[in-house]
């Protein structure tokens, strides 16, 4: 009888130690090789939700099973997001509650220049090789870049697309639109589709989405938003002209309604018929044939995003979103670093080209059945808006996106809106020293 029960035990000590020991190989070591930290750590990542950025948001939940390791994501719209980090990272508290931010490209200029981002040269230098990271695309860390010091990861590229609904273009026999004022026309044509309730929509619904639509127009009328110097490079009639295209967009192809559209409902209008056409970020695409999504899969067409008039710039961001690291952290920065780039690999990546464009160089060669990848290529080749790295363009954007939106108001105009912008920016940057 003792025999037995010592068997028993014995047996049930050799069963537990298996179940132990398979549980430790679960967790040691991530599959590309991240060691778990000696001490228990937690990683809070904070960002703004879009297909591409769901997913990453998985892939880095999934690093909660190395051990000693604890990854939360918190996913908003981007305007909270925003607006959370600001108040935590521009208040001037102590250390952040966030150890890896999600940044585009001027947020990393707004952010960077108040000196609130890690400097990451250092750690790409001494992981590029492990992580391959020269499969990045040079423009795409300049993108991450104040004066050659680099603030983010680049985890996606993006611009913006002119998606339309196939299926009513060819019913109307129309064109793909080249300019806007194609667009103006075609809308006109498509207002007696009683299927749609708009025809067309660009992003207009708050402060920084005019900002960024006017931005664009001013590139694509051949203008940054500020000269070299710090001074305004848009108060003239040029400047006028651009903001006078965006008012007729507006008015004429969406109205009040279309512009309280958020992104959001954009995508949403396109997936279900109820919008004919769109000017919007390519990171809403891969949704579009997304049966999940979308009750129109494979008849969303994709072309690049509309110029202003013949042969000028195309109206698109050369955009793309980063993993950056806060300079006010208390975790290890390299552990950060390492778990971003774990996240962004090119095994990663061969999988996120299912929700948005990558940007490794390999994953764009070999993924050649993503269907809106050569529209968003073209967008960004003749296009290509950038935010300068400027001190002063922080007080710009907060100055546009207060004013430039009174365009639909019929008290102000054009002409009188650029005139108040600038005269409020040349003050403000005089008095804070952005300009002489």
């Amino acid at each position: 009888m003792k025999k037995i029960v010592f068997l028993v035990i014995v047996l049930l000590l050799s069963v537990g130690f298996l179940f132990a020991s398979a549980a430790d190989e679960q967790i040691e070591a991530s599959e590309g090789g991240l060691l778990p930290p000696a001490e228990k750590t937690q990683i809070d990542m904070i960002g703004w939700r879009f297909p591409v950025t769901e997913f990453y948001a998985e892939e880095l939940e999934s690093m909660n099973e190395i051990k000693n390791l604890t990854v939360n994501t918190q996913m908003m719209d981007s305007s909270g997001a925003k607006e959370q980090m600001r108040l935590t990272l521009l208040s001037g508290a102590g250390v952040s509650p966030y150890e890896i931010l999600h940044l585009d490209g001027s947020f990393i200029v707004e952010l960077g220049l108040e000196n609130k981002l890690l400097p990451l040269n250092d750690l790409i230098e001494k992981y590029k090789d492990e992580y391959d990271l020269g499969d990045i695309s040079e423009g795409l860390w300049e993108m991450a870049s104040i004066d050659g010091v680099i603030y983010g990861v680049p985890i996606d590229a993006n611009s913006m697309n002119f998606f339309y609904n196939m299926d009513l273009f060819e019913k109307y026999d129309l064109q793909v639109p080249d300019t806007y004022d194609e667009i103006i026309a075609i809308s006109q044509i498509l207002k007696q589709e009683e299927s749609i309730d708009l025809p067309f929509t660009i992003n207009v619904h708050s402060g920084s989405s005019w900002r960024t639509e006017f931005r664009n127009m001013l590139w694509a009328f051949g203008l940054p938003l500020l000269n070299p110097d710090g001074t305004v490079a848009f108060n003239n009639q040029t400047g006028i002209d651009a903001l006078k295209m965006l008012e007729r967009i507006v008015k004429e192809t969406m109205g009040q309604e279309g512009a309280t559209w958020s992104i959001d409902d954009t995508e949403i209008g396109l997936e279900t018929g109820r919008l004919a056409m769109a000017v919007t970020w390519t990171s809403r695409a891969p949704n579009m044939d997304n049966p999940e999504k979308s009750k129109l899969v494979g008849k969303i067409g994709f072309a690049p995003a509309p110029r202003a008039f013949p042969g000028g710039r195309r109206s698109a961001p050369k955009s793309g979103d980063f993993y950056g690291i806060p300079a006010n952290t208390d975790v290890d920065p390299e552990l950060i670093f390492k778990i971003i780039c774990e996240v962004s690999d090119l095994e990663t990546q061969m999988r996120g080209a299912d929700y948005g464009m990558m940007t490794r160089n390999q994953v764009i060669n070999e993924r050649t059945d993503i269907r809106y990848l050569d529209a968003a290529l073209t967008s960004i080749d003749e296009g290509g808006a950038v935010s300068p790295d400027l001190p002063g363009l922080r007080l710009l954007y907060a100055t546009i996106q207060n004013y430039v939106p009174k365009i639909m108001d019929p008290e102000y105009s054009a002409e009188n809106i650029i005139a108040i912008v600038s005269e409020i920016y040349t003050k403000e940057a005089k008095e804070q020293g952005y300009i002489d």
